[in-house]
């Protein structure tokens, strides 16, 4: 069996066009080994070290993005087949049957229909977060990865940041028993109104990267949401730039350890701030808190032209190799490496799903966080509405063994969800 795994992409905008790609390009130039050790998987070195990575295909909605992306690469030393359309990766998937991963880096609403044909077709995916928008996508993508054996690794590089690997290992079970806590994600407004500027009504900020934070807090806790509160406000969206579009949604989850976190998010962030994002947690327990400022990292500069800037280097950067290229690092590039090494083992040392399943953000632990943004997504329209109505934000969302149920005094109560969470 040759010992290579051969890689597509669909999707190359903010994320697919950067990070994914020049993950990949390096992994294609330098192999998976020079990758291992920074995820705690120096132990899997010998016995996966001599894996190839074939980059083979990418896959857009317009010839114009792939054809930009083959030139920036191809002068890396990339070659790859390029297909695009309304379902790319279906021309992609043909024209490459032994294609071993597919990585979806689509618009949050669009994740599900690329997925389910790689698993159709007997291909592992990587994908962005949110693994989907709706809780009933979310239940048919893992039954079908399911049955087929396949490996369904979500984007949640969160986990591999440096100072929440701490939080996890050292600190969480000395500050005793978890009380309550708030993790904060604000987007610059260029990605509402430029950047997702097509597709931002469809979504909202807490969609787009609040599922990180609940992401962390899922898999470091083991916990599942028994409820939520929602409320959004719409101004800025609306009254400058036209789009019935939420500024901002704040989101509390009660989780089934006692815990309540407040997740905040906006992407309206001023073009002037110092960073690319805004973004800090804080969990506070019986015996202690921490406070972790993700976006403040102790890096700042100024200069004329760019005024004070904040660099977070944990996310990604270059490092200078002797030739005058650079490695592409950090835990941007760790959440997908574990993934691809997870595949890794399953082709070539023959482990099953179950056997790799604690070892990367997987898509049972995604679905909850699928299922907390389906819950929030109802309640902070709901909640919307009567803000605008002068009627107050009295919606809530509860989880049991019975489902999702929306509790609404004014339209009458509603199960949204019928299966256990």
């Amino acid at each position: 069996m040759s010992k290579t795994l051969k890689l597509g992409l669909v999707g190359a905008g903010m994320f697919g066009g950067d990070v994914h790609l020049r993950t990949y390009l390096q992994l294609e130039q330098n192999g998976l080994l020079p990758w291992l050790g920074r995820v705690g998987l120096d132990n899997m070195a010998r016995a996966l070290g001599d894996i190839e990575i074939d980059f083979v295909a990418l896959a857009t909605h317009t010839p114009g993005s792939c054809a930009r992306q083959l030139e920036a690469y191809g002068k890396l030393g990339m070659d790859f087949a390029t297909y695009y359309g309304d379902t790319p990766w279906i021309d992609m998937l043909n024209a490459h049957p032994d294609l071993d991963i597919l990585a979806v880096a689509t618009p949050d609403h669009l994740h599900a229909e690329p997925i389910l044909a790689a698993i159709e077709r007997g291909v592992h995916v990587i994908t962005e977060k949110p693994m989907t928008l709706d809780a009933e996508e979310a239940d048919t993508i893992i039954e079908a990865a399911r049955k087929a054996g396949l490996l369904v690794g979500v984007d949640m590089h969160k986990r591999y940041d440096p100072d929440h690997l701490c939080i996890r290992d050292n600190i969480a079970e000395r500050i005793g028993e978890p009380l309550y806590g708030r993790a904060v994600l604000e987007e610059p407004l260029e990605v509402s109104t430029e950047v997702f500027k097509s597709w931002a009504e469809k979504s909202d900020p807490f969609s787009y990267v609040g599922c990180h934070w609940t992401d962390l807090f899922i898999a470091n806790f083991g916990v599942k949401p028994v409820s939520l509160h929602a409320v959004g406000q719409k101004k800025k969206l609306r009254k400058e730039h036209n789009l019935d579009a939420f500024d901002a949604v704040q989101v509390k989850v009660q989780f089934d350890n006692g815990m309540s976190i407040d997740f905040i998010n906006n992407w309206i962030v001023p073009d002037k701030f110092e960073a690319p994002v805004n973004q800090e947690s804080q969990l506070c327990g019986t015996h202690g808190m921490v406070e972790s400022d993700s976006q403040y990292r102790g890096l700042r500069f100024c200069t004329t032209e760019e005024g004070v800037q904040t660099k977070n280097t944990h996310m990604t950067r270059d490092v200078k190799r002797g030739d005058g290229t650079s490695a592409y690092v950090g835990y941007g590039v760790d959440s997908l490496i574990v993934c691809i090494e997870k595949v890794a083992e399953m082709k070539f040392l023959g482990k099953s799903l179950d056997e790799v399943k604690s070892g990367y953000p997987n898509a049972d632990e995604a679905r909850l966080s699928v299922l907390i943004v389906h819950a929030a997504r109802a309640v902070v329209q709901l909640n919307q509405t009567y803000i605008e109505a002068g009627k107050g934000a009295p919606v809530t969302a509860v989880f049991n063994e019975e489902g999702i149920t929306v509790f609404d005094p004014y339209g009458g109560h509603k199960k949204i969800y019928n299966r256990p969470i």
